[in-house]
């Protein structure tokens, strides 16, 4: 099931961009707006299958295929496609920062749908925060994929409902700050207080304050309860 949740979706709003590439609809001749599409996606399977899937739509075209972020944001540029499907984690610039630099660029802001096989928290609520308007797994079927990339041409958005659960969870808690997250992955790492002053050229009083914030916000009563909700979250990837 597919939802559009309030606050983060406008399913039904804005129109698919003018682009002028249109196909013949096989039941007659009144012409199809095309849905153009560009796949970004370091998993040479990864991007065939989905290529396969929306190329086999009549009204949907693959324009352009990316192996990076890097190129993703090239190819962008050059087509500007009504639609940019790109994966989460991807050499030179991973998913997230390909969504923070599009969507800080030229208007229109590109209608970006991310697609994965991570569901963690922060992953999530960052990609949306920066603009994705589609947030898929790599698991989804068919009919999964094509609804979100209707969706999204039409200028709104769309989430799979484990999805938007996990994107009201994380947005109803409190967000850890940078200098938060930079001491929290220390700690994962397993320094003291004083060790992460050391890197971080701030006090170890000031350390402590952070500490006792982190803890606070991710309701942990201590460093090892911490890291595992973290880990759980996304907030850091597992060690080792």
């Amino acid at each position: 099931m597919l939802v559009s949740p309030s606050k983060v979706t406008f399913a039904g709003e804005g129109k698919p961009r003018k682009n002028g590439s249109q196909k013949t609809n096989p039941s007659g001749n009144i012409p199809l707006e095309q849905i153009r599409v560009v796949i970004a996606d370091d998993h040479p399977v990864a991007r065939q299958g989905l290529s396969a899937i929306l190329g086999s739509l009549d009204d949907v075209k693959i324009v352009a295929e990316a192996a990076d972020g890097e190129e993703a944001c090239k190819l962008y540029y050059q087509y500007s496609p009504d639609i940019l499907i790109v994966d989460l984690r991807m050499p030179k610039k991973d998913g997230l920062q390909v969504v923070d630099e599009l969507m800080s660029g030229r208007s229109p802001k590109p209608r970006i749908i991310v697609i994965t096989t991570y569901e963690d928290e922060e992953d999530i609520r960052r990609a949306v925060k920066a603009g994705a308007k589609g947030y898929l797994l790599k698991a989804a079927d068919i009919e999964q994929i094509e609804a979100a990339v209707r969706a999204v041409a039409a200028g709104g958005s769309l989430f799979p409902t484990a999805i938007s659960l996990k994107l009201v969870e994380a947005v109803s808690r409190p967000e850890l700050s940078k200098r938060e997250l930079d001491v929290l992955h220390f700690i994962a790492t397993g320094r003291s207080n004083k060790e992460i002053g050391a890197v971080l050229f701030i006090s170890e009083l000031t350390v402590k304050g952070h500490v006792r914030s982190i803890l606070e916000k991710l309701g942990a009563k201590g460093r090892s309860e911490a890291i595992a909700i973290a880990v759980r979250r996304g907030l850091i990837q597992t060690l080792g």
